[in-house]
């Protein structure tokens, strides 16, 4: 399964952002979609996370600035980033979980995988 993200970039605070990320390749279904980020120093952190189930979950930073949508048509995930502030400034990694394609309809093992990243770089 390979993820390609895009967006990101050089903002002024205050300013908006739009991430996307496409899985393509062979799978069998896809239970989440989601995007982290770790700026310089700092751990890995979520950011959002979208499921098949229509759950969604927000860091408390980015709650109520970001929105997360997917297309469960297209297998894509966008992450629409607005009231951008410095501290947002990191590298953004697409994540998705799902299964690979198993017997017949089944599905097959589990797999979690990352996409390549992405800069956004926030200045004051």
């Amino acid at each position: 399964v390979q993820l390609q993200a895009s967006g990101g970039g050089l903002v002024q605070a205050g300013g908006s952002l739009r991430l996307s990320c496409a899985a393509s390749g062979s799978f069998h279904s896809i239970s989440s979609m989601g995007w982290y980020r770790q700026a310089p120093g700092k751990e890995r952190e979520l950011v959002a996370r979208t499921t098949n189930l229509g759950d969604q979950e927000y860091a408390a930073s980015v709650k109520d600035r970001f929105t997360i949508s997917r297309d469960s048509a297209k297998n894509t995930v966008d992450l629409h980033m607005n009231s951008l502030k410095p501290e947002d400034t990191a590298v953004y990694l697409c994540n998705v979980v799902g299964f690979l394609r198993g017997k017949g309809w089944s599905p097959g093992r589990s797999f979690s995988n990352w996409g390549q990243g992405t800069l956004v770089t926030v200045f004051s």
